[in-house]
């Protein structure tokens, strides 16, 4: 068991499962202006550093104000070489702060400006993540994400691309974007085609919208987990709903307080929800725009949140149960969990 208060190299040494950061919004500073520089994409500013702070987003006024900062990454994701690069990236930063399972989304979708079709760019971050397996201590999957505002034609094509991948890597189906105008509701045959293809199914809900939304994503879309659920303490009897059934919140606190849907990280429900029974996990979002590693949103939900060492280990535990592969793998990365904490 952990201290009561385990310092940062404990927690960093934790192992950890990493079950919602987006590929378009992780990249490495360094590597996206190495990226632009290649291809001759304008960019604001070209030292690292610079642009580290620039793409940092600290002056969201809510989701929508947050998610303007993809045009920049996605404009040097749009080939083969890139993709494959910053996937195997992604992988390599996770291990080095002991994640073991990693699940990677992002819409294909989104790739696909400069020529290259689905498979192709599915094939890409697939390989990159592949090559991370074999040099690195993880195992890397993918999620493929529609989006609320394109046409729920476009989220049917990608849950059909999804399925078809299903047995080379990717593992679930999400629905990403901003919530409110857009419900989830108007994309329910793309989830069903997920659900036949027998991927899991994640919904972002609960953040750049209310309740509603999270009713949605488990009405409508069957959500086995919620992408962020900042606000279900709005409707006490989904929340009792969602603690039933076990559906997982991913807690992203930092991208939480960024645009808005949370004060402060001391004022995140995240402690309350725990304390309710919920099942959650600490997630990154984007390590690009928020400027954090997972190890980064355990410390804060130490110093800011008061997690013991006990409820830490816990959530990470959590993320491993929550994670979207069959039964036996579950159990060995559980297995393998319980043995590294005992270590610690």
């Amino acid at each position: 068991m952990l201290s009561r208060t385990p310092d940062d190299t404990t927690l960093q040494r934790l192992p950890k499962a990493e079950l919602h950061v987006h590929l378009d919004g992780s990249l490495r500073a360094a590597t996206l202006a190495e990226l632009a520089e290649e291809r001759d994409r304008p960019l604001p500013v070209h030292e690292e550093r610079a642009l580290g702070s620039h793409m940092l987003v600290s002056d969201a006024r809510n989701l929508e104000d947050y998610l303007a900062r993809f045009a920049l990454t996605l404009s040097v994701l749009q080939d083969t070489e890139a993709l494959e690069r910053v996937a195997y990236e992604l992988a390599e930063d996770h291990a080095a702060e002991s994640v073991r399972w990693l699940e990677v989304r992002f819409c294909p979708a989104l790739h696909t400006e400069e020529g290259l079709d689905g498979n192709e760019v599915l094939a890409a971050v697939a390989a990159g993540l592949k090559r991370a397996e074999e040099a690195f201590d993880l195992q890397a999957r993918i999620i493929v994400c529609g989006l609320r505002t394109l046409d729920p034609r476009v989220s049917l094509e990608m849950a059909e691309l999804a399925a078809a991948w299903a047995d080379r890597g990717v593992c679930a189906f999400d629905l990403a974007g901003a919530e409110k105008g857009f419900p989830a509701r108007d994309h329910r045959a793309a989830f069903r085609r997920a659900e036949e293809a027998g991927l899991g199914i994640t919904v972002h809900a609960g953040e750049g919208y209310g309740a509603p939304s999270l009713r949605q994503a488990v009405e409508d879309a069957h959500a086995q987990r919620l992408g962020h659920g900042t606000r279900l303490a709005e409707d006490p009897e989904l929340m009792e709903r969602v603690r039933r059934e076990g559906i997982t919140l991913e807690i992203c606190l930092t991208s939480n307080v960024q645009t808005r849907v949370a004060p402060s990280y001391a004022e995140h429900p995240m402690k309350d929800y725990l304390e309710a029974g919920l099942r959650l996990t600490l997630c990154t979002d984007n390590r690009l725009m928020s400027g954090v590693s997972l190890t980064d949103e355990y410390l804060h939900a130490r110093d800011e949140q008061g997690l013991t060492g006990e409820q830490l280990a816990a959530v990470a535990g959590m993320g491993f149960e929550s994670a979207f592969c069959g039964d036996q793998e579950r159990a060995a990365l559980l297995e393998r969990f319980d043995a590294e904490v005992s270590r610690l």
